[in-house]
């Protein structure tokens, strides 16, 4: 029996845990590859600013690895408490992409200490270099395996139904399904961008602030380099995954672009609003669909009237999908204009504004994030499995779930609050031109 108040909180819940794990999941995913090549970066040009740039991120990430850590287990204890008739039913098949996760993150996260406790014990850089591997690895694949699971829930494979219970489960098959590659390796290269953006945002904060250092020009110039890499390769995947939709998932892609027909030379519908039925005020790219979804600018795309009323996604998500694709072009065309401009000798990347408009990337990248998660998961309803198991079907029917909201909700204020303040004394306790003038006289060197 369907308890609906405990379905609406358990949603609230969930998408509240997700939306801030997802903060904290991005930048531990991204950091790690950011520290490698600014340490690979330092080692290879002998320059100290990079090797203090991978010294003082890995300072900063540990502290998002342990907020992290509590909303992840969040997500898991929630999984079980909220959702237990999905995890009654799938719960066999989801559980070793659960494992390979955990086991990914203790493999990370041992190398992690080691890298942290061993600087300065080698005197070959490049040694203490090759820990940082396992741990971005390790990173990486914490992404890939609980990515698999939401993967699964996109297109459900690998076992039979008998009875009304899963049989003749195969969790390799299951894993391997075919929403995965193109899920995984979005959530990965965003990860990526996302971190070299904020971190280039840092970066250019300081320098507004007055702080003229020669380290934070150099920590910005790598990471809109890297920021600009991860963005054009974002955006190939996104077409991709595009692709995806249009052929296992059509109708989360015909709601995410109001294509309401099925018809030929399908146009690609940005912005507008839904006025009495009708798109108003929309700006109609001709034969964009049709291009996104099968290369062809004269292809039939499958329109919304092909599927019954209560099995089409919300039509919000145009606007999440809006979101994400013009954020992600916006930050494509500024890293462009930055890595152009200095190679040019352009005075605009240099000013003060255009730096605000770099720190403004920060912001705008976890807005991008939070709108693509939310338009994986919206885009699945109305099913938590899609095609198999309805969300009012999968949730729980205690009557005690707005309870947990307003205490989780406590948790992540206190949690967001705390890992705020505790990083802006980390950092501002100990100025890099402080540290560097440490390192001077420890070594015995020039400060530059």
């Amino acid at each position: 029996m369907v308890n609906e108040e405990a379905v609406f909180y358990s949603r609230v819940l969930t998408e509240l845990t997700l939306s801030f794990h997802i903060l904290y999941a991005t930048i531990g995913v991204g950091v790690p590859l950011m520290i490698m090549i600014a340490q690979w970066v330092g080692i290879r040009k002998n320059d100290e600013h990079y090797i203090l740039l991978a010294r003082r991120w890995a300072r900063g990430f540990v502290i998002t690895v342990a907020v992290g850590v509590v909303t992840g287990t969040a997500i898991g204890l929630q999984l079980s408490l909220l959702w237990p008739n999905f995890m009654e039913f799938a719960g066999n098949v989801i559980a070793l992409p659960l494992f390979m996760e955990t086991f990914a993150f203790f493999f990370e996260a041992i190398f992690l200490g080691i890298y942290l406790y061993t600087w300065d014990r080698f005197e070959n850089q490049k040694k203490h270099l090759l820990l940082l591997v396992p741990v971005a690895i390790g990173a990486s694949f914490s992404a890939v395996f609980i990515t698999m699971v939401n993967a699964f829930m996109n297109a459900p494979q690998g076992f039979d139904i008998v009875d009304g219970e899963l049989v003749n489960i195969n969790p390799i098959i299951a894993m391997f399904n075919p929403a995965m590659p193109t899920k995984v390796a979005h959530v990965v290269i965003t990860a990526y961008m996302t971190a070299a953006f904020v971190l280039a945002a840092i970066a250019a904060f300081r320098l507004l602030k007055g702080s003229n250092h020669i380290y934070h020009k150099k920590a910005l110039h790598l990471t809109m380099k890297l920021g600009l890499v991860f963005a054009i390769a974002t955006a190939v995947i996104g077409d991709f995954s595009g692709k995806y939709l249009a052929e296992y998932q059509p109708e989360k892609l015909a709601a995410a672009e109001w294509h309401f027909e099925t018809q030929e030379n399908a146009p690609l519908v940005l912005l507008g609003i839904m006025k009495d039925g009708e798109v108003k005020y929309a700006i109609e790219v001709p034969f964009g669909l049709s291009l996104l979804a099968y290369s062809n600018p004269s292809a039939e795309v499958i329109g919304l009237d092909q599927f019954p009323e209560d099995e089409i996604p919300p039509l919000y998500i145009h606007y999440l999908f809006n979101i994400m694709v013009l954020i992600g072009m916006w930050m494509v065309f500024l890293a462009a204009w930055y890595w152009i401009g200095m190679k040019r000798g352009w005075r605009s990347v240099t000013t003060k504004w255009f730096r605000w408009l770099i720190v403004l990337g920060a912001p705008l990248t976890f807005i991008a994030i939070e709108s693509g998660w939310w338009l994986a998961e919206v885009g699945r309803q109305p099913w938590i499995l899609r095609k198999i198991m309805r969300v009012e079907d999968a949730a729980t029917t205690s009557g005690q779930v707005d309870l947990m909201l307003m205490m989780f909700a406590g948790l992540y204020i206190i949690l967001g609050i705390g890992s705020v303040v505790v990083l802006r004394r980390m950092f501002r306790n100990n100025p890099v031109e402080r540290e560097l003038e440490d390192r001077h006289m420890e070594k015995g060197g020039d400060v530059q």
